[in-house]
């Protein structure tokens, strides 16, 4: 289903640049909302075959190793956030979960920290982070891109493991009850296996937001080496060459689906020892 999607895009794409006129104007009344010339839209198999070409005149390294090790930078930084967002924000839900006062008190602010925009912080971010030196280490400007990954890492784990903490029927908690299990036990036997359904569509969606967090906070601090700062550069070229610009963009798009694939193949090792439900006769 995923490359009949793919194709799909595809057919959609090529048939909009056919149907679609070179300047803003109108069809049958109806004003597009973007232009279809080859500078705006140029076709996919102009974008696929540049993937081939050297990525500058006099260079004999292709575009597609430059935009892998751009990838390949931004996949490593936004893991290190994927890490501190899932630990922080799976923290957040236990503490949540077993205090009330602690879900009325953190929750309204959980909720309220992702409606600070991204470009405004990730400046403030940097700014910081230039004056601090931990342990000894100095403060990298990937450590700063990795903190704005995890900003955004963390809000869906934080509602989705509070969500499967809570999800256990009150039946399974009395009986732990009856066995007097602690907090402790009770969170390791029960809480957190039921939480593994709510968990790992919030891990994707946190690793999904890692790579947008890190694209993002590369773009507007200018971090190098990673697939933010290729597609600044890429689009100092946008009017000369607009397919080098999509090949960038299509890295970051496929670093997101790498990742996400990954956060499954978790699952299937989940999946691989969860019991089998059985089905009523």
């Amino acid at each position: 289903m995923f490359l009949v999607a793919l194709v799909l895009i595809c057919v959609l794409w090529e048939g909009y640049k056919w149907f679609g006129t070179a300047v803003d104007g109108k069809v049958f009344g109806w004003k597009l909302p973007a232009r279809t010339n080859d500078s705006a839209m140029p076709h996919v198999w102009d974008v696929l075959s540049r993937f081939g070409d050297p990525e500058r005149r006099g260079s004999d390294t292709p575009i597609w190793f430059v935009v892998l090790e751009g990838a390949w930078f931004t996949f490593r930084v936004a893991m290190v956030g994927m890490i501190v967002g899932v630990a922080v924000g799976l923290g957040l839900a236990i503490v949540m979960q077993r205090f009330v006062t602690a879900e009325r008190g953190f929750l309204p602010f959980v909720i309220v920290s992702q409606t600070v925009p991204l470009v405004a912080l990730a400046p403030l971010v940097v700014g910081w982070g230039g004056r601090l030196s931990l342990f000894g280490v100095d403060w990298r400007p990937w450590m700063s891109v990795s903190l704005i990954a995890s900003y955004l890492a963390f809000f869906p784990v934080a509602v989705g493991g509070l969500r499967g903490l809570n999800s256990p029927e009150p039946a399974s908690v009395e009986l732990m009850d009856s066995y007097a299990a602690g907090w402790w036990t009770t969170l390791v036997k029960l809480r957190l296996p039921s939480a593994v359904p709510y968990l790992v569509p919030a891990l994707k969606l946190a690793a999904a937001a890692s790579i947008v967090g890190t694209v993002v906070a590369e773009i507007s601090t200018g971090t190098k080496g990673g697939i933010g700062r290729l597609i600044i550069e890429y689009s100092w070229d946008a009017t000369s060459d607009p397919g080098k610009v999509w090949t960038a963009m299509l890295g970051a798009a496929a670093l997101g689906l790498a990742v996400a694939g990954l956060v499954s193949l978790i699952d299937l090792a989940f999946m691989r020892n969860r019991p089998q439900e059985e089905s009523l006769a």
